[in-house]
């Protein structure tokens, strides 16, 4: 486990001004997010051998864990970092150095002049690092996976390694693949996979996940929250307790009528009272307080007159009854709201701040509730790059699916881990694969399943973890070549969603088939709330059955809302999913029907907030 590390900036420039270091904050926040509880010093030097020398022993003396530079690696008269580390360095680790240069030369072949040097000394590890922000970001993402390892095994850190080791004999994460790129020209020209109705792919998924075994464990009340309950909570007490009182007034015999009574007592809120009333006597009580003994009735205090007090006007000696009461006027019996017994949390009921306050009444601190899967999100693709990056490399996008979709699942009360992202190469992606299912029971990736060379998630999963394909293609609109399988790994079935990697297919295919899989585990149902809905506006039919992101307003004197579509319905244009709060069920394309009319009614699924503060209509 690394515990302290040091970050070195090696730079003339930085040196006289600070604010001009890129790589090493780079450095640093790439290292907080692989370990978040290290900790991080870092310093600036000039490009002076001696003095970088003598803080690199400093720092080994100081029983650092780790030491990474940055700067001085290149070919000028002044870049001495490698020379300084060498001389410091008790054993060298060439093939760190070896592996960045071969990955920084598929970025560019001035990789080549870089002369990085690796090494330990005692039982710290330093490795130099080139000076630009770009090449640390790209260089560190070679040397991470082996960081946490190095430093445990020159910790001597038996017990780490030996985990280690286990993970790697059990083929995780660092895995072979059976699949071999083919040659281009003889790939699939379409798909092996038959095209599923959504009612298909829908009773697939629901089957199979009735399969998931059920945990229950119990939680703090404060802590169940949007959890479901796994098992009938009864009431163990009647609420409330006694009598009590609904009015501030006074509790009376209903049968001595109207007329002047003696005021007993005053009872309130917490108080317990003092003997049974008799006839002609009464005790002033507040709302929620118990009614004495004798007393069946409580009159409010706007149907009496005070007709005597104690000279101090502190006590009240008689009032006179003006309204004759009824029995059981304006008192809550023994158990009125919960009667003993009674079921506060049926198996299978939402647990909101409203059952929370009645199980808090009732006196449980605890409730059984069911265990949620746990789920991991993982991005495919040779042209993703980590959204923190700062600068966009050529030919890359920023991976926007994995945040979407945990925060996706967080709204809806799912959890999630996020897996990082898998290059398209067999051996790769089925190794992040591997370390994903260690992890998790549900697996959601994105990308790679569609047609293309580089599209391997469904031969991966086939040939290296043995899948079960359910389906590989689903008539719809987004998402046609969504793919949901399942395979045993490490003596449990773990549950695959490989998704397209379109943002806006990512969302949509994730609501329905991540979520309803989600809902089936711990609500006992899988179906969002449907509702009719007006189109505000002509919408053009799809040849296949289509799921359009929309927006509701609530019209005067409507009986429907109306839904307007939210723009262009492109599957890579996620502005089309942002405030979203319903899917439109819209039915594919026929000969006779080629456009819905506006004021058509559809089917519409509930599946965000429905913002009821923005009654306007969204401009297309």
């Amino acid at each position: 486990m690394v515990k302290a590390v040091v970050i070195i900036t090696v730079s003339d420039t930085c040196f006289k001004n600070h604010a001009k270091d890129e790589s090493g904050p780079a450095l640093v926040q790439l290292v907080k997010e692989q370990f978040p509880d290290a900790y991080i010093h870092t310093i600036i030097v000039p490009d002076e051998k001696e003095l970088i020398e003598r803080e690199l022993k400093y720092f080994c003396e100081s029983n650092i864990d780790l030491i990474l530079t940055t700067g001085g690696t290149g070919l000028s008269s002044r870049d001495v970092t490698p020379e300084a580390t060498k001389a410091v360095i008790q054993r060298e680790v060439p093939a760190i150095p070896i592996a960045m240069t071969l990955e920084s030369l598929k970025k560019t072949p001035m990789a080549m002049l870089s002369r990085a040097m690796a090494g330990i000394r005692d039982r710290t590890l330093i490795i130099n690092f080139p000076g630009s922000k770009k090449a640390v970001v790209e260089c560190i993402e070679v040397v991470k996976p082996v960081l946490s390892h190095a430093v445990s095994l020159l910790a001597n850190d038996l017990v780490e390694v030996r985990a280690v080791h286990d993970q790697m004999q059990s083929g995780c994460p660092h895995k072979t693949s059976r699949v071999v790129l083919s040659k281009v020209a003889l790939r699939h020209r379409e798909s092996p996979y038959p095209m599923l109705e959504m009612t298909e792919a829908f009773n697939i998924v629901d089957a199979v996940m009735m399969h998931w075994t059920e945990r229950v464990e119990e939680v703090p009340i404060d802590q169940s929250m949007g959890k479901v309950g796994a098992q009938p909570i009864l009431a163990k007490e009647p609420m409330p307790p006694f009598p009590a009182s609904v009015k501030d007034g006074y509790a009376c015999l209903s049968w001595d009528g109207v007329g002047i009574r003696k005021v007993r007592s005053a009872v309130t809120a917490g108080d317990t009272p003092a003997a049974p009333l008799a006839s002609g006597e009464c005790a002033r009580v507040n709302t929620g307080a118990p009614i004495p003994t004798g007393a069946d009735c409580v009159v409010q205090v706007e149907d009496t007159k005070l007709v005597k007090a104690t000279d101090d006007a502190e006590t009240e000696l008689e009032v006179e009854i003006l309204v004759a009461p009824q029995p059981h006027q304006d008192v809550r019996p023994i158990g009125f709201d919960i009667s003993l017994g009674a079921v506060l949390l049926e198996k299978g009921d939402l647990i909101d701040a409203a059952k929370i306050g009645i199980l808090a009444g009732a006196g449980y601190l605890k409730v059984p509730v069911r265990v949620c899967p746990k789920v991991a999100i993982l991005s495919t693709g040779n042209e993703l790059q980590e959204p923190f990056e700062k600068t966009l490399r050529p030919s890359h996008i920023r991976d926007s699916n994995r945040i979407m979709l945990k925060m996706l699942l967080r709204e809806h009360g799912y959890d999630s881990i996020d897996c990082g992202i898998a290059r398209d190469e067999p051996a790769e992606l089925a190794s992040a694969i591997a370390g994903a299912l260690a992890k998790c029971d549900i697996l959601v990736c994105t990308g790679g399943v569609s047609m293309g060379e580089r599209d391997l998630l469904k031969p991966v999963l086939a040939n290296d973890f043995g899948a079960t394909i359910h389906f590989g293609r689903v008539r719809m609109k987004p998402g046609k070549p969504s793919t949901f399988a399942t395979c045993d790994y490490e003596g449990r079935t773990k549950f695959i969603f490989a998704l397209p990697g379109n943002p806006v297919s990512a969302y949509v295919c994730s609501l329905l088939f991540v979520v309803r899989a989600l809902r089936q585990c711990t609500r006992y149902t899988s179906e969002f709330a449907r509702m009719r809905v007006r189109l505000a506006r002509d919408v053009k039919l799809d040849p296949r059955p289509e799921y359009a992101r929309a927006v509701l307003h609530f019209p005067e004197n409507e009986e429907l809302p109306v839904a307007t579509l939210l723009g262009n319905q492109c599957s890579s244009r996620l502005l089309s999913a942002s405030g979203a709060s319903v899917l439109l069920e819209l039915p594919g394309a026929s000969e006779t029907c080629k456009v819905l009319p506006t004021n058509s009614v559809v089917s519409a699924l509930v599946t965000g907030r429905i913002d009821f503060s923005r009654p306007e209509l969204y401009v297309m």
